[in-house]
């Protein structure tokens, strides 16, 4: 059962204000309604890394694939027609992450269809919607899929690589689609003051450099891997005040990969971070890994404890990537644990 999330609750009834007779129900006859409110003119020419999108009206029926695009038109009051399930963070199975559930209970609204991408984008499941529009600013989309996806409807993929669009940009590419491109603006601004509350609590924070491993095995420590500066993972660390160390900064200029590895025989590389992220899982097996290893345990970040695993799984494991819902409602719980971390560092 779910604890409420009053912040969230709050954040979403600001957002209502001027936008709660915008938002369609999902489900019924006509299927998700887009919001009326907003300065937006179309056509809108949008373009991306795999092309440039023209989105002729106001679309009136809005889909969204990968990760996190369905966000941004709920957060201003738009339900989706549909969406891609949750494959990860969804903590009582339903496919719908917490924050998104509270803000479709906010809204009145029932959960659109799920698109579930075990297997990549089912779009049959996505044309069976009818979209006006297909929103995936934050994606991995292929060309292919691109390609296919657009003789459904018109569709707005990211602006440069793959899984790599900040969150800003995530809002600002997907509300201009939808013709509420000042609300997104708006919703920026509410988020990055929300940010700025939670990081002035800690100001340890400030100025410690700071790395966001990948996913590793208990079982084998021997390579790190990590998430370069492409990665929103990354990214968000400068949001919260802190810098990003020449051990991870360096070698992403050199790629436009959003994941990089490193034999553990180099672990001394990472020496200039003072805070280490990641995913851990519920029996914190790979913390006692990384302690007990001869090569990880001499890692600086490991030797102090300033290292902090994201729980298996959980909604709070998402904290890291940051979303236009799961801001607000993971945020104070991973600062404060950043900061626990921080204090670690002398």
């Amino acid at each position: 059962m779910r604890t409420p999330r009053l912040r969230v609750l709050a954040l979403a009834a600001a957002l209502l204000l001027g936008l709660t007779a915008c938002g369609g129900e999902s489900g019924d006859e006509d299927g998700g309604k887009a919001a009326d409110a907003g300065s937006g003119r179309f056509p809108v020419t949008i373009e991306h890394a795999l092309g440039t999108t023209v989105i002729p009206e106001k679309p009136q029926r809005v889909a969204t694939v990968n990760w996190a695009n369905d966000e941004v038109p709920l957060a201003l009051g738009v339900v989706p027609v549909g969406m891609a399930k949750a494959n990860f963070g969804d903590d009582d199975g339903d496919g719908v992450l917490p924050w998104t559930e509270e803000r479709l209970q906010e809204l009145g609204a029932k959960t659109p269809v799920l698109f579930d991408e075990t297997d990549g984008i089912d779009f049959e499941a996505v044309a069976d919607t009818k979209p006006d529009v297909i929103l995936a600013s934050y994606s991995g989309l292929t060309k292919q899929d691109y390609e296919t996806l657009s003789r459904i409807a018109p569709v707005v993929a990211y602006p440069e690589a793959a899984w790599a669009t900040p969150w800003r940009d995530i809002i600002r590419l997907n509300s201009k689609a939808i013709g509420l491109a000042d609300e997104g603006d708006k919703l920026i601004g509410d988020l990055e003051g929300r940010i700025g509350e939670a990081v002035a609590k800690y100001p340890q924070l400030k100025g410690k450099t700071a790395m966001f491993m990948t996913h590793v095995s208990s079982k084998d420590v021997s390579e790190v891997g990590f998430y370069t500066t492409h990665d929103t993972r990354t990214q968000f660390f400068t949001d919260l005040g802190m810098k990003i160390p020449a051990s991870i900064s360096a070698p992403s200029e050199k790629t436009k990969k959003f994941v990089l590895t490193k034999s553990a025989e180099r672990i001394d590389d990472f020496n200039d971070v003072d805070i280490i992220t990641g995913y851990g899982d519920e029996k914190g097996e790979l913390l006692k890994a990384l302690q007990k290893d001869p090569l990880t345990s001499k890692l600086a970040a490991v030797e102090r404890g300033s290292l902090y695993l994201l729980p298996g799984s959980t909604p709070l494991a998402t904290a890291a990537n940051p979303t236009p819902l799961s801001i607000p409602y993971v945020l104070d719980d991973y600062v404060k644990a950043l900061a626990e971390a921080a204090d670690k560092v002398k």
